[in-house]
């Protein structure tokens, strides 16, 4: 009975050691999980640093000055100077969420009221305030 005594606590004993030791390498394998996971974010956090600094460079490349030098007799020089500057083009989000929100608002209160002209009339109008809105929410992010 001893003897069984003793095998019993003796295997109790190895086994919470061999747990122990599993519970360590579980938690190295954790570790170095989470360190593979930082390295990856501080990867594209490098990539979006270099990506941005491409863009700051390129609006700095867009804003330089200009010097135009014109000689018109060698007692003479007029020297004129201006600023390149990028202008926009096309429309801002807010008038094409204007256009198209009164379009389809215009169609589905035409569709769907019974009066056709009304129902177009205040469809485009409330339609057009909608898309004008949202337009304006998508200017004001791309500013940011």
């Amino acid at each position: 009975m001893k003897a069984l005594y003793f095998i019993l606590i003796t295997a109790v004993i190895v086994s919470c050691q061999n747990q122990g030791k599993m519970e360590i390498e579980k938690a190295k394998l954790a570790t170095v999980d989470s360190m593979k996971v930082e390295m990856e974010k501080q990867r594209i956090i490098d990539s979006m640093q270099v990506e941005m600094a491409k863009i700051e460079e390129a609006k700095i490349e867009t804003q330089k000055e200009i010097v135009v030098v014109n000689r018109q007799s060698p007692s003479s020089t007029t020297t004129t100077t201006s600023a390149t500057t990028t202008k926009k083009k096309g429309w801002s989000s807010t008038a094409k969420g204007a256009v198209i929100g009164a379009g389809v608002g215009a169609a589905t209160g035409a569709i769907i009221s019974k009066k056709k002209v009304q129902g177009a009339i205040i469809g485009g109008v409330a339609g057009a305030g909608i898309g004008a809105g949202t337009g304006a929410i998508i200017d004001g992010s791309k500013k940011e």
